[in-house]
C-alpha cells in the first residue's frame, strides 16, 4: 500500500510542472490516514521514510530517499502531525521532496535556468522613486542582497526605477548562473532554491538564504516590502493574507530543506 500511497495523495509527476517546486491539488478530498508508525532507515547510504515498515515512494514510482538523516526527519515529523486525515497542504517539505525527485531531477538545466532568469529582472533592482518611506523600506530590505551579489559572487547588478526593464551585465547573470551550478547536481538543493527564488520573486534573496545570508522570514520580509506598504496605506485583505501565510509555510520548508541537505 505504501507503493501506492504518494500517487493517491500527491500530485502525479505527469500531471506537475517540474519548474514549480510546490503545487497541490487542494481540492481533492482528503484520504484517511491508513498507518500508525513513522520511521527513519537507513538504506543504501540514503533514508527512506517507513509507514508501517514500508518504504514510502514519490507519485511516479521512484524512491523516496534522502541524503541526509535531518532531511528525513523533517518529512517523517510530517508524516506523524497528521491527524485522522492526510492533508498534503500541511506537509510542504514531502510536497517539496516529491517535486525535487519525480521532476527537478529530469531535467536540473531547465530549473537551473528558469533561477538564472529571475536574476536578470530580480526583485530587488526594481526600485520606487517615491514615496520616500517606500524608497526608505525598499532600500533597507534590498540593498544587501546588492551587496551580497557584488561581495559573495562578483556580480555588479545595476538598479532602476519604475518598471522599465533593466539590462543587467553578461559577467553579473554568468555569476549567478555560476553560484546555481554549484547546487544544480543535487535536484532535491534545486527544487528547494528554485521554490524560494518563485516564491520571493529574487534569485539574490534565495540565494542569501541558501547562503545563511538571510534568513526565511528576513528573505519573506524583504520579499513584500511593496505589498506591506500598500496595506499600510489601503489596509489588508483576510483572504489574500492567508494566501499569503500559504506560501509562507513554503518557503519556511524549502528553507529547512535546502539547510538539512
Amino acid at each position: 500500500m505504501a507503493d501506492d500511497l504518494s500517487s493517491q495523495i500527491f500530485i502525479g509527476a505527469d500531471e506537475r510542472d517540474p519548474l514549480r517546486a510546490v503545487q497541490k491539488d487542494g481540492r481533492a478530498a482528503l484520504p484517511k490516514r491508513f498507518y500508525k508508525s513513522v520511521a527513519v532507515a537507513g538504506r543504501d547510504g540514503a533514508f527512506a521514510i517507513l509507514l508501517d515498515d514500508k518504504p514510502v515512494r514519490t507519485p511516479a514510482g521512484n524512491a523516496f530517499a534522502l541524503p541526509t538523516e535531518r532531511a528525513a526527519d523533517l518529512v517523517s515529523a510530517e508524516w506523524r502531525a497528521q491527524g485522522e486525515h492526510i492533508d498534503p497542504a500541511a506537509m510542504p517539505v514531502t510536497r517539496l521532496v516529491n517535486s525535487g525527485l519525480d521532476g527537478v531531477a529530469r531535467d536540473p538545466q531547465a530549473v537551473a535556468a528558469d533561477i538564472v532568469k529571475y536574476s536578470a529582472s530580480d526583485l530587488v533592482c526594481y526600485r520606487a522613486g517615491e514615496p520616500a518611506s517606500l524608497v526608505d523600506a525598499q532600500n533597507t530590505a534590498w540593498n544587501p542582497a546588492i551587496v551580497f551579489a557584488r561581495e559573495r559572487y562578483g556580480a555588479r547588478f545595476a538598479l532602476g526605477e519604475g518598471v522599465m526593464f533593466v539590462t543587467q551585465d553578461d559577467e553579473a547573470i554568468h555569476a549567478i548562473a555560476r553560484a546555481v551550478a554549484q547546487v544544480a547536481p543535487t535536484p532535491l538543493k534545486l527544487a528547494a532554491l528554485h521554490s524560494m527564488t518563485t516564491l520571493t520573486g529574487s534569485a539574490l534573496l534565495a540565494l542569501m538564504v541558501a547562503g545563511g545570508a538571510l534568513d526565511a522570514e528576513g528573505a519573506w520580509t524583504a520579499a513584500h516590502v511593496d505589498e506591506d506598504h500598500q496595506m499600510r496605506l489601503w489596509g489588508s485583505d483576510a483572504e489574500a493574507l492567508a494566501r499569503r501565510s500559504a506560501r509562507f509555510r513554503d518557503m519556511q520548508a524549502a528553507a529547512a530543506l535546502f539547510a538539512a541537505l
